[in-house]
């Protein structure tokens, strides 16, 4: 890969981690955010569900509107927004002005890390799109475990605003960078909005967005709960829970890497053995998920996996609809977030009948499902990602 190419992957990387900070980092200032507004801890909360809505409802959508303009001018205008109005959340003097400020650019974030995967993808070339689009996961993975301990360490040693001005610096650096090293990017092959939608007439595709929902929700519908687990299960103090949970992002990051080689080398077998892997690691988890020292290696396994996932969901989406790139990164997102609300509520269900140890079934239950359809459609060549030809 060209010096150009990769330095156009790491502003990309750093451009998915600007936005998805922005969407997660807020967790670990949600009881600073409750206490200088004056509202309950309930209320703040609604600066991560709404933005998760606003995500959930653009995913679709904007991707699909912007799919047809320079790729570069777009990302300039996402970036810019997320700088703007991270900004405005440092000087927000009122709770519903905070809100604003901070769901009005999750109906854009879907567009930036759906073009991310496909510029990505495309300077990659066929052969090595999965590793390439890896190094985005990455960006993402980063995000999510980065963010939430350095603004939590920024509102607990200076205030809420240095933490707010963590996101907007973040998201101000990567757009200086993407006005100054990333080239024009016209899109080459415009296609019509009527013929992106045609593919969600594809067998595949409707399969693989139901595959992905149920591979997330497998995932995260166990692992949204593993804070409490860890504590009430495993019996670990609240230090050492913190610490496990920024293991399982280390590992995170790394399964991102692992996985960029594997579905480049063996996808059929990482896909088909994904669901099997996770089994096993939940089935363990209920057996000893009470000692401390083996759910230490669980919560790395569990982690590895975790990273494994998201470029699978990613992967076989995105294969499934090679004709219209930017659509089908959006049906990803869509659909990994529709995963995540489903696989908790459904495991949470296992929770309220028998016990928090019984969580696992929850991802056992998506996990088998998610294995009987993915066989299915590795059997099937008209059902398959891998013979998809874009």
């Amino acid at each position: 890969m060209k010096k150009n190419e990769n330095i156009l992957l790491l502003i990309l990387m750093a451009g998915v981690f600007s936005i998805i900070n922005t969407e997660m980092g807020i967790i670990g200032v949600l009881p600073a955010v409750s206490e200088r507004y004056g509202v309950s801890i309930v209320e703040a909360g609604r600066l991560i569900s709404l933005f998760a809505l606003g995500v959930a409802v653009a995913g679709p959508t904007m991707p699909l509107l912007f799919s047809g303009f320079n790729r570069k001018y777009v990302m300039l205008l996402v970036l810019g927004l997320f700088a703007v109005c991270n900004t405005a959340a440092v000087f927000a003097e009122d709770f519903d002005w905070l809100l604003l400020v901070r769901v009005l650019p999750a109906f854009f974030h879907p567009i930036y890390c759906s073009m991310a995967f496909t510029v990505a993808a495309a300077i990659a070339g066929p052969k090595d799109a999965p590793k390439a689009v890896a190094k985005i996961n990455i960006g993402v993975s980063a995000g999510m475990v980065v963010g939430v301990p350095i603004s939590n360490f920024l509102a607990e040693t200076f205030s809420l605003t240095a933490s707010m001005a963590f996101f907007a610096l973040t998201t101000l650096g990567v757009l200086i960078a993407t006005a100054v090293f990333v080239p024009s990017m016209p899109v080459r092959e415009r296609m019509s909005y009527g013929s992106q939608l045609g593919v969600l007439k594809k067998p595949m595709v409707r399969a693989s967005i139901l595959a992905v929902i149920l591979l997330n929700g497998s995932v995260f519908g166990v692992f949204n709960y593993l804070a409490k687990y860890l504590s009430g299960v495993t019996g670990l103090a609240p230090s050492l829970v913190s610490v496990m949970l920024f293991v399982y992002g280390l590992c995170n990051i790394f399964g991102s890497m692992v996985a960029g080689n594997l579905l480049t080398n063996a996808p059929l077998l990482t896909v088909r053995a994904f669901p099997f892997l996770l089994a096993a690691v939940y089935v363990a988890l209920f057996a000893g998920g009470s000692a401390w020292p083996f759910m230490a290696l669980l919560t790395v396994l569990w982690g590895l996996l975790g990273g494994v996932n998201a470029n699978i969901n990613q992967f076989w989406l995105s294969r499934s609809a090679p004709e219209a790139p930017d659509f089908a990164n959006g049906l990803f997102l869509t659909a990994a977030n529709l995963g995540t609300m489903f696989g908790t509520s459904f495991s949470g269900v296992f929770i309220d009948a028998f016990g928090l140890e019984y969580v696992i079934f929850g991802g056992l239950a998506f996990g088998a499902l998610s294995a009987a359809l993915v066989l299915y459609q590795c059997a099937h060549k008209n059902m398959n990602p891998l013979a998809a030809k874009g």
